[in-house]
C-alpha cells in the first residue's frame, strides 16, 4: 500500500526491514533510511553496471595492488569490494585484467578510494566500477595491506559485509 504525500512522492507503508533493497535505487533507499551513510559525491563511474549492491569486502592497500589480486582471484558471490588507497592518485590499483577477473569471480562492483587504469576495457566489463580518477602507472608489486578491516574513504566508514548500494545518484551503506 503507498500513500501520497504533499509533494506527490509515494511513500510506502511497509517497515523498511521488510523490503528488498538491493533492487531499490539509491534515492528511495536514501529516502526510507534517511541515517544510513552515504559516501560524498568525489567517486567517477568507469565501469560497464552502473548500478550494482552488495555485501562489502574491504582491503586497505598503499599503492600496491597483489592483495587486490588475491581477492579478486576468489570467489566474490555478488560481493563489493572496497579498497581503500588512501585517496592516492600516482598510480592504479585496477585495470581492465583485473577487471575481468572480478567479472569472472562473480563480483558485482569494485570502489577504490584511489585510481583505476585501462578505463576503455572496464567501461566494457559488466562490473560496477567507482574511483577518484583514472591514472596510467600501474601500482606497485608488493603484498601489502590489510583486509577485512574497516575503511574510511569520503567521510564513511564501512566494515566488512556492510550493505554497499551504488547507482547513478550515488553510494549508500547499510550497516550490517
Amino acid at each position: 500500500m503507498t500513500r501520497t504525500t504533499s509533494d506527490t512522492t509515494p511513500e510506502l507503508d511497509l517497515p523498511t526491514e521488510t523490503l528488498p533493497t538491493e533492487d531499490l535505487p539509491v534515492t528511495d533507499l536514501s529516502d526510507l533510511r534517511p541515517d544510513a551513510p552515504i559516501l560524498a559525491p568525489v567517486f567517477r563511474e568507469f565501469g560497464g553496471r552502473p548500478r550494482f549492491n552488495g555485501p562489502a569486502v574491504t582491503l586497505r592497500v598503499p599503492g600496491h595492488n597483489p592483495l587486490v589480486r588475491e581477492v579478486l582471484a576468489q570467489p566474490g558471490e555478488g560481493r563489493v569490494l572496497v579498497v581503500d588507497a588512501g585517496g592516492a592518485l600516482d598510480c592504479a590499483l585496477l585495470g581492465g585484467e583485473l577487471g575481468e577477473l572480478a567479472v569472472t569471480g562473480g563480483w558485482a562492483g569494485v570502489i577504490v578510494n584511489g585510481c583505476v587504469r585501462d578505463t576503455s576495457e572496464l567501461a566494457q566489463l559488466n562490473l560496477g566500477v567507482r574511483a577518484l580518477a583514472a591514472h596510467p602507472r600501474r601500482s606497485g608489486k608488493e603484498r601489502l595491506g590489510e583486509r577485512d578491516v574497516p575503511v574510511t574513504l569520503a567521510g564513511v566508514t564501512i566494515h566488512p559485509g556492510d550493505a554497499v548500494h551504488a547507482d547513478e545518484d550515488g553510494i549508500l551503506i547499510l550497516p550490517a
